[in-house]
């Protein structure tokens, strides 16, 4: 598992890896139906509503999210099950010296491994997060039905840039020839940025009105949470206007099952009543405002906190 043995060295500067890899595969990427997604905070959250709607609409539906918390399976879902041990250990076992002169990294093989997987299944549809940045990101090689971008913050700024502008336009790589897309959250100069890049590509471009009432109870707790909602139900109604069959109810029983249908864990999630013990991902600047900001809406008397970092 070369990214996490050697970390951010196993960042590539372009997608020649992941190409020559959908080459020994006979390119499962192509004909994927999709739904790719980026940005800094909540891509993991809008990509699993997304997920619980479509499966409710009845669709065979795909997810590929990263990292994992406790299980390498979880990235890789059908209908909320994640994938068979077994498929995992015969696809390694097949493809290991096809694949090693590439010198393909861990989160390269696992998205080889989600695109040939998806294929074999069938899937109807696939929800597709990036795993850092958007126009270098192994991801980067499908051409979704809609492209999200859920919102711009800092993080990873020693490979994706030191501005949130140049951040943006790294995300901003998702934006495909006339493929419509969806901004969760940007305003003035990241806007500009995101329009810009639309405008080049000739792909619409639709921002999230984040000040519209959520018209579906949520299963996740938060306004942040009710943000990614928003977000989501944007990038389904453009997928309704391109023949999908999702309905109202659809969308109501998606959004208020999300946990359930696609197993979604680690976002202000309660693990212990006594005494109440809350588990969140939040990893960056943002992630920790929003878990300062959950924590003052919780009564409470004695805090703890136990704070896992990397740098």
């Amino acid at each position: 598992p070369m990214y996490s043995r050697i970390g951010k060295a196993a960042y590539k500067a372009d997608l020649s890896n992941t190409l020559a890899l959908m080459d020994v595969l006979g390119h499962p990427e192509r004909g994927l139906r999709c739904v790719h997604i980026a940005g800094t905070n909540g891509k993991g959250s809008v990509a699993h509503m997304l997920s619980s709607v479509l499966q409710e609409a009845g669709y065979k539906t795909g997810l590929h999210t990263s990292p994992h918390l406790k299980d390498f399976r979880e990235r890789f879902k059908v209908n909320g099950a994640m994938i068979p041990r077994g498929t995992v250990t015969e696809f390694v076992e097949s493809h290991r010296t096809a694949f090693e002169p590439i010198q393909a990294s861990f989160f390269e093989w696992g998205v080889a491994l989600a695109f040939q997987w998806f294929r074999e299944q069938k899937v109807d549809v696939a929800v597709i997060e990036t795993g850092l940045g958007g126009r270098l990101d192994s991801t980067d090689v499908v051409t979704p039905e809609v492209s999200v971008i859920t919102n711009i913050g800092r993080d990873h700024a020693d490979l994706l840039g030191d501005t949130l502008e140049k951040i943006a336009a790294e995300k901003a790589g998702i934006i495909k020839h006339r493929i419509p897309v969806v901004i969760g959250e940007a305003e003035g100069t990241i806007a500009e940025v995101f329009r810009r890049k639309a405008e080049e590509m000739n792909a619409p471009i639709r921002f999230t009105d984040q000040d519209a009432s959520l018209a579906y109870p949520l299963d996740l707790s938060g306004p942040h949470q009710e943000r990614n909602a928003r977000t989501a139900i944007e990038a389904l109604h453009i997928l309704r206007q391109r023949g999908w069959a999702i309905t109202e109810e659809h969308l109501a029983r998606g959004l208020a099952n999300v946990r359930k249908n696609t197993g979604f864990a680690g976002r202000w999630q309660t693990i212990g009543s006594d005494p109440l013990t809350i588990a969140d991902v939040g990893h960056n600047e943002d992630g920790l405002r929003i878990v300062s900001d959950m924590l003052k809406r919780t009564p409470h008397e004695r805090l703890h906190i136990v704070l896992g970092t990397v740098n």
